[in-house]
Order: C-alpha cells, then sequence, then structure tokens
C-alpha cells in the first residue's frame, strides 16, 4: 500500500461514515506547501461514539490494525488514536476534535483539495495548518514544524488571509512565533 492509497482509503471510509474530517499536518502542508517525506496520514474528525464499530470494521484486522477501545478513549479525551497497516509501515493518526471554537473554526473554512486525478479530499485550509503548526512547535521544538510553514508561506503567499492569521495566533498564543516567522520570510 502506498501513503496515497492509504489517505483515499481513510477519506472515503470517513466520507461514507458521514464522518466529518480534515486532512492536516505533513500532507496538508505538502499540499499547500513543499515536497518532503512523511511515512503517515493525520486526520482530524468529529467521531461520534456510535461510529466505532462501523469505523473498526472498515478497516479488517487481517490488513489493518485499530483499537475500538483506543477510539474509545480518543473521543472521551479528545486525543488520538492510531490506524495502522503493518505490512507497509504506514499509519493515520486520527486526532478527535474537540469543540473549541478553534477547531469549528477550522472546519468552517475547510477546502476540497485534489489528491489524485480521480479523487478529492477535504483538507485544513492552508492558514489553519499554519496554526497548528505554531502550536506544535510551541508545545515540542521541532524544527520540522518551522520548515513546513516556510513552505506554506513560499508557495501561498499572498493567497493567505493575514488577518486571520494575526487573529488566532493571538488567540492560541503563538502571536510571538508568528510575528517571529514573517520577519524571517520577509528577510528570505
Amino acid at each position: 500500500m502506498q501513503l496515497a492509497d492509504l489517505l483515499l482509503r481513510v477519506t472515503r471510509t470517513l466520507e461514507e461514515l458521514g464522518i466529518p474530517y480534515l486532512v492536516t499536518e505533513s500532507i496538508a502542508t505538502i499540499a499547500y506547501g513543499e515536497p518532503r517525506l512523511t511515512m503517515d496520514v493525520d486526520v482530524v474528525v468529529r467521531l461520534p461514539e456510535r461510529a466505532v464499530e462501523q469505523l473498526c470494521s472498515a478497516f479488517p484486522s487481517d490488513e489493518f490494525y485499530v483499537s475500538p477501545d483506543a477510539i474509545r478513549d480518543a473521543i472521551r479525551h479528545s486525543t488520538q488514536f492510531n490506524i495502522l497497516h503493518p505490512r507497509s509501515g504506514l499509519k493515520v493518526d486520527v486526532i478527535v476534535a474537540n469543540d473549541s471554537d478553534f477547531n469549528t473554526s477550522r472546519f468552517s473554512r475547510a477546502r476540497t483539495l485534489a489528491v489524485s486525478t480521480s479523487a478529492e479530499a477535504i483538507f485544513a485550509s492552508p492558514e489553519d495548518v499554519i496554526l497548528k503548526k505554531l502550536q506544535y512547535y510551541r508545545e515540542g521544538g521541532s524544527d520540522k514544524h518551522l520548515r513546513d510553514i516556510a513552505g506554506v508561506i513560499r508557495v501561498m503567499g499572498g493567497e493567505l488571509d493575514q488577518g486571520y492569521l494575526a487573529q488566532w495566533a493571538r488567540q492560541l498564543q503563538v502571536e510571538d512565533l508568528w510575528a517571529e516567522i514573517l520577519r524571517a520570510a520577509q528577510r528570505d
């Protein structure tokens, strides 16, 4: 299985089950920015507990590993669970969204993008991808988040909604990082 196949399998399954989702993280930064290697798919979902068994059934145990208990725990605590494809080493990080204003905004700004010549998926907006990367950088300090942000800025440039970015950077308390990244981007 290739990463693109896994992405399509996951997004089609979520759509068939009526589960709202956003493709985010590395796949989204590649879509909006510059190519880089990744071995996983990240999706944010609004997952009701009633859908757990159907979701598990869509990823049969002879091909995938997914734990219904991990899913239920992620729903209860708004954390994440994984869908693993052991033969390929690929995985899906499924992040269960809480009901924050930011998540409400992210879902309302979703964009449909082509992921192949015959398929589309729903992605977080480039601004929301940047904002989450800023949060992740603040939490863990990995430079890959800064590289991903820089790639999105280089490619999307003037198409980015600077007012939205400034507003949410302030609310998410990453305004200082955003200002620093903008200064660096202007120097480059």
